[in-house]
């Protein structure tokens, strides 16, 4: 694009000379493929190169080419539906009333199911062989979604609880809708508590990418292989992080920066870690984590205990018990 510069300051210093507009555009077009040219070599070996190699091959997602894979922009309006459908008058539309509720509900419902199904049977199709689209997992696939469609008022029950724990724990909050709308940690207990139900029915890799969607959106990371019960609250919420094997009971609050994690990985012959093995910890009822927490290991924290803030915690806590850091002595 040098030249078409160099024409175009030359026809300004002109001054009123006039310089053919066709020669103009044909020194303009001239430049842009002299341009391309001495890069279409370069773009055409990096394309060969990225459409013949992939590093992620050997993995169980193979790319089949044959089938759709999981889509994210489909599986963010999934969650968007799904608080709409929890929620109706919060994430969907404020104008609802007893005429219209049930044909925006009806209709959110179908499109729920569809995208759901549809994303469902991407994810079952991921580990076929190429060219191998097994069209008969779509009935799996739609069983799946039916299931979850069916869950929808316990996970809408259970969501309340939260609520309700939030606003009570909270003296700032003035209302119900006030933690609905503004608290992140409503939105990330909706994709988790979604994500935990899809996870249980045995849906592979999406109700993953649910929980990271919401750990994008309000910071708090909940692994949806997680057990957390009724009555959960998170105040403020940034930092949270809550490992697969974990299990919290219920009337449970933790407060931001606390973190529920692993305190060592087991490893196997090929020095990997082993899956599957409880490593998060146990926190029964009633427990209160304050802020910057960390909890360790399979340990289990007694029911009506508090542990007190920036403590690093690797063993088992006893009920009622109080672990709170030793006040500094002038």
């Amino acid at each position: 694009m040098i030249l078409s510069h160099f024409c175009i300051e030359t026809l300004f210093e002109k001054k009123g000379k006039y310089v053919s507009a066709k020669y103009l555009i044909f020194v303009i077009s001239l430049s842009i493929i002299t341009t391309m040219t001495s890069h279409t070599h370069i773009i055409t070996e990096v394309v060969e190169n990225l459409s013949a190699s992939d590093p992620l091959s050997p993995s169980n997602y193979n790319g089949n080419d044959s089938c759709h894979m999981p889509s994210i922009e489909e599986l963010s309006e999934i969650i968007d539906l799904c608080r709409k459908l929890l929620f109706p008058r919060y994430f969907g539309l404020s104008g609802l009333n007893g005429l219209t509720m049930r044909y925006h509900l009806g209709t959110t419902a179908e499109r729920l199911y569809i995208l759901l199904s549809n994303q469902i049977f991407s994810v079952l199709n991921l580990d076929k062989p190429e060219g191998d689209c097994d069209k008969e997992l779509h009935e799996k696939a739609e069983e799946h979604a039916s299931t979850f469609i069916r869950k929808l008022p316990e996970l809408r029950r259970i969501l309340a609880t939260d609520v309700i724990a939030t606003y009570n724990g909270d003296p700032a909050a003035e209302s119900y809708g006030e933690v609905i709308y503004c608290y992140p940690a409503i939105r990330a207990m909706i994709n988790y508590r979604v994500a935990h139900q899809l996870y249980t029915q045995g849906v592979l890799l999406i109700p993953r990418i649910l929980t990271e969607m919401a750990h994008s959106e309000t910071g708090i990371d909940i692994h949806p292989a997680a057990t957390i019960g009724e009555y959960f609250s998170i105040d403020h919420g940034t930092g949270v992080v809550i490992g697969a094997t974990a299990i919290i009971g219920k009337n449970v609050k933790l407060y931001q920066g606390v973190t529920l994690g692993a305190k060592s990985f087991p490893l196997d012959d090929n020095g990997n870690p082993i899956k599957g093995i409880p490593r998060h910890p146990i926190l029964e009822d009633n427990v209160i984590v304050y802020s910057n927490a960390t909890i360790l290991g399979r340990i289990t924290i007694g029911r009506g205990a508090t542990i007190g803030g920036n403590i690093w915690v690797t063993e088992d806590v006893a009920p009622e018990a109080r672990i709170l850091q030793s006040k500094a002595r002038k």
